[in-house]
């Protein structure tokens, strides 16, 4: 609870403890939370509280700023606690008429056993194993949220939530059965202390069960899906619902928001149920606000601050009414400005300047609309990096949009496995290019901007949905356009979309067809780098395998012949041609090697935690699985432990032995062909297991990255030798442009051992290459970095 002013490049960290390495000479520290609120009220005009969950949506940062007279965006102080207590909320939503869920409440060290079982027969539900959530009153984002079973199971998940310090206040409530889950945006339009919400048209949640037989998931919205890319998850908007409860839905919303006393904007979240609530408790006093003709609308939670990553429910909505994610964001601010007398000349005057500088950039559009650049952003595929490629693709896509001699398309390589619930012959499908209007883009996985493309279109268009062979490279070389490829993995790293744009001389981001085929390949680009052994470049012993061929034969007689020919105890496996982490798993023994051959056999989407004999995260699994697999020697590095914080010292604290002297990197190189330039290497501490996992990669809020290596860890000298290292092999390989070499370095020599190349790196928000983008010197932002890869693009076509 210490505030810091930092610098806009370290917006860029990943997690809180990202930013522990750099605090004490990055940034300036205030003593008191009190100090730092007066430092507020001497700079600032007005402050946008992004803080989810306790101290932010619990009136802790309201009150601070509204003592100290500092305008905020948002809802008061006391308004805000009234709101985010799950229970009380409740409380209040049944005093005014509104159909609840029914809930027990259970506070820390008051448990009654006896208590929470008469709970559980007054509302007709088994002790024994009737189903229920349990969750903290006071938390958000799913965090805390877990299914029991019975009365004696819920108590043990409701003392775990205690025990973890999530929260000293439990709520139990019954599961909805066949429910429907919602959530809507409201956005409040009103001028001053008049409140006028608007409620946006709503977003359904729609969950399926796991596939694999072999993980046992309740169908919730938890954690990992809201925040990760996974087909379990649709969304829907509007909601798949009658006219009539999308009516009910978005009154409720609206009613909500002027009893609570919210200001500016919110999100509340429920449950609509096709059944009729005559089985709910709250329904037996009378007519209650939510019943249908079609169902019950129930409201179950309210959130003060809505999440604002990319594709949040806040801009999926708004971009269906036409505001783009700066618009938005914009709207919000001045709907807040025009509260605060203060503000209101001032907001009055940035609205007037605003209006002029469209006025004249429009006139400016008209007069040189034939001198804008057009780019398109290609993003999809077919391979298991296609959702992180949707990332990597919305957020290059995002970024461009400022540029106003810049007119940026996203472009959608479509996943071959795709609508399955139309009747298109989609079999060659991931060949088609689908050009997205600005909501289509907005979505979680490539199946869900797929399924929306067919939704959108009439269905004698589809037809003419271009071809990437023939229609669309002609389309992108008569608008005389550059494209950005951000498709990572298959036909986007292999050169087959290198060879198509550069046989039609349309201009690309990133190396060629000949360097990217082999570094797609992690056995050729090894032989192709080889010989550079006496600058300190050194590669990885390999053994290539045919999957159709593990899985026939003996796994034992496989896995000695592997440490006989590798010469190790312990096996890295991956596959050959991916990347993203996907697939890759250390393996010390033939049991380990049979449960990874069954997860190939039975296609499965993912290996469940610590199911191999040494604990591990969750392994992403490629599908279908590859045509071969790669098998090394696992290197041993020493670990990188952030020590907690102790009670007589506020910092954290870098725990290396050093007894090997070798650490893993990841390296962006950017330039021209044979002068190509290194990044900062990072360092990015795994912390559930030996391989980085997919959220520690690329989910925002995962993941520490150290860049580049502290010194305590790595020499300078070391650091320079191996950036050397990597120039030269970026140079051996003809890369151009930007790419990624991920290598192990000697910290004390800085020579490198390859792990591999990705010449379509991950570029999402919170990924290393715009962490080390942002460590040079000067710090080169994520808009800036992306538009320099264009205009190399563009000198290359020169």
């Amino acid at each position: 609870m210490n505030a810091f002013a930092i610098s806009p490049a370290q917006l860029y960290s990943n997690t809180p403890s990202d930013f522990d390495f750099k605090l004490e000479s990055l940034a300036q520290e205030f003593s008191t939370l009190s100090e730092f609120a007066e430092h507020l009220a001497a700079n600032v005009d007005i402050v946008f509280p992004v803080i989810h969950g306790k101290f932010g949506e619990d009136g802790g940062i309201q009150e601070l700023l509204e003592k100290a007279n500092v305008p905020f965006v948002g809802t008061p102080s006391n308004e805000c606690l009234r709101a985010f207590d799950k229970h009380n909320a409740s409380l209040e939503l049944d005093a005014q008429g509104f159909l609840t869920v029914p809930n027990f409440l259970v506070e820390k060290d008051k448990l009654a056993k006896s208590q929470l079982e008469e709970w559980f027969g007054s509302i007709n539900l088994n002790k024994e194993n009737g189903k229920v959530i349990v969750k903290p009153t006071r938390a958000g984002s799913s965090i805390g949220v877990v299914v029991a079973y019975g009365a004696n199971e819920a108590a043990e998940k409701a003392e775990g939530i205690f025990s973890e310090g999530i929260d000293d206040k439990v709520i139990i409530e019954v599961f909805l059965e066949g429910g429907c889950e919602f959530t809507a945006i409201v956005l409040d339009v009103g001028t001053a202390n008049n409140s006028e919400p608007i409620v946006l048209l709503p977003t359904e949640v729609e969950l399926q069960s796991s596939i694999s037989s072999d993980i046992q998931e309740d169908t919730i919205f938890n954690y990992r899906r809201k925040y990760l890319p996974t087909q379990q998850v649709a969304y829907h908007t509007p909601p798949r619902f009658p006219a009539e409860v999308i009516d009910c839905i978005r009154k409720g919303v609206s009613l909500l928001f002027r009893h609570f006393g919210l200001r500016d904007f919110a999100r509340i979240d429920g449950w609509f149920l096709p059944s009729p609530a005559t089985s709910l408790p709250s329904s037996e006093n009378g007519v209650k606000f939510g019943n249908t003709e079609y169902g019950a609308v129930l409201f179950t939670d309210i959130n003060l601050i809505s999440g604002m990553e990319q594709t949040s429910f806040l801009f999926q909505q708004a971009s269906k009414v036409g505001f783009s994610h700066s618009r938005i964001l914009r709207t919000i601010v001045q709907r807040a400005c025009s509260r605060f007398p203060s503000l209101v000349s001032s907001n009055n005057a940035w609205t007037a300047l605003s209006r002029k500088m469209q006025s004249a950039k429009q006139a400016e559009i008209i007069q040189n609309v034939t001198c804008k650049q057009k780019a398109f952003v290609i993003f999809g595929g077919d391979t298991s990096e296609r959702q992180v490629s949707l990332m990597s693709g919305t957020n290059v896509w995002l970024n461009l949009q400022g540029f106003d001699d810049l007119d940026v398309t996203p472009c959608l390589l479509a996943p071959s496995s795709g609508c399955s619930s139309h009747n298109q012959d989609l079999s060659k499908s991931s060949r088609d290019v689908w050009t997205l209007p600005y909501s289509l883009v907005l979505r979680h996985t490539t199946e869900e901007v797929h399924a929306a493309c067919f939704e959108a279109i009439e269905p004698e268009r589809v037809e003419i949905t271009s071809r990437l062979r023939d229609q669309w490279i002609d389309y992108v070389k008569e608008a005389k356009a550059v494209v950005f490829i951000a498709v990572h993995g298959g036909i986007g790293e292999d050169g087959t979309i290198q060879s198509l744009l550069e046989s039609a001389g349309v201009p690309y981001t990133g190396p060629g067809p000949i360097a990217s085929r082999t570094c797609m390949d992690k056995v050729a680009t090894s032989l192709a780098v080889d010989h550079l052994a006496s600058y300190g470049i050194h590669t990885i012993p390999k053994d290539v395998r045919a999957t159709e061929e593990l899985l026939k034969s003996s796994l034992v007689d496989i896995w000695n012949d592997l440490k006989a020919k590798l010469q190790t105890e312990t096996v890295c496996v991956k596959p050959a041609c991916d990347g993203c982490s996907t697939g890759v798993a250390r393996l010390r023994c033939p049991e380990d090697l049979e449960v990874y051959a069954n997860a190939l056999r039975g296609k499965l989407p993912r290996l469940p935690a610590n199911c191999l004999s040494r604990a591990h995260g969750v392994i992403e699994m490629p599908v279908p699985p590859p045509e071969s697999l790669i098998f090394e020697p696992f290197i041993e590095t020493d670990e990188i432990i952030i020590s907690n914080k102790s009670r007589n010292d506020s910092t954290r604290h870098l725990v290396w032995k050093g007894e090997n002297e070798w650490l893993e990197v990841t390296v962006g190189v950017v330039g021209k062909r044979g002068e190509m330039h290194s990044l900062n290497p990072s360092i990015t501490v795994k912390e559930s297991g030996d391989i980085l996992s997919l959220e520690e990669k690329f989910q925002g809020g995962t993941g520490i990255n150290l860049t580049p290596p502290p010194a305590t860890i790595m020499s300078e000298d070391a650091l320079e030798k191996c950036k050397k290292c990597i120039e030269m092999m970026a140079n051996t390989l003809g890369l151009e442009g930007f790419s990624r070499i991920d290598a192990f370095v000697n910290v004390r020599s800085g020579e490198v051992l390859l792990i591999e190349v990705n010449t379509v790196p991950g570029m999402t928000p919170s990924t290393v290459l715009i962490h080390q983008a942002l460590t040079e010197e000067p710090p080169i932002y994520p808009h800036k970095f992306f538009r320099t890869l264009l205009d190399l693009a563009f000198a290359r076509a020169d």
